[in-house]
């Protein structure tokens, strides 16, 4: 607990943790007690590797070789993070993901793979979708229709 306060890292005893290991300005990083870090695995400030509940046996993230995890990324749960991945700043990351990667955002996904650029899913935010909208539009052409029968009725 000395070093927790003297330093602002929370690394629990149990943790395993391979050579060259770095954190890079240290104040707020935490790693669970069945966390396991490969070799040249740098982590910035504020990085969790944390686990999602009270579950038994292995709950916390296990991390390749050459992982970088950049500052305020939290990665949770009884994952793997491959070889060679990139893990973006503030992003949480929930599912295993492949080795020679980049991840990032909340939930975070692969945006790199093998250094190609993944497609992005693109939306469109000024014109989203709306439903009820096209509902209400929908239902006024109706009674404009019924409107129009019936007076057809009427005239005769």
């Amino acid at each position: 607990q000395i070093a927790r306060i003297l330093t602002g890292i929370e690394i629990h005893p149990a943790a395993i943790i391979g050579k060259c290991f770095f954190i890079d300005h240290g104040m707020g990083v935490v790693i669970g007690e069945t966390a396991e870090i490969g070799d040249y695995v740098t982590l910035f400030q504020g990085v969790t590797l944390g686990g999602t509940g009270k579950e038994r046996g292995k709950r916390h993230p296990t991390l390749g070789n050459h992982v970088v995890v950049g500052a305020g990324a939290k990665i949770l749960g009884g994952i793997r993070i491959g070889d060679n991945v990139k893990v973006g700043a503030n992003s949480v990351v929930l599912k295993s993901v492949p080795a020679n990667s980049t991840v990032t955002g909340v939930p975070a996904r692969v945006i790199k793979m093998e250094g190609n650029r993944l497609p992005e899913a693109t939306m469109d935010h000024i014109n989203l979708p709306d439903p009820i909208a096209d509902r209400f539009l929908a239902l006024e052409q109706e009674i404009i229709e019924l409107r129009k029968k019936l007076e057809n009725r009427q005239d005769r």
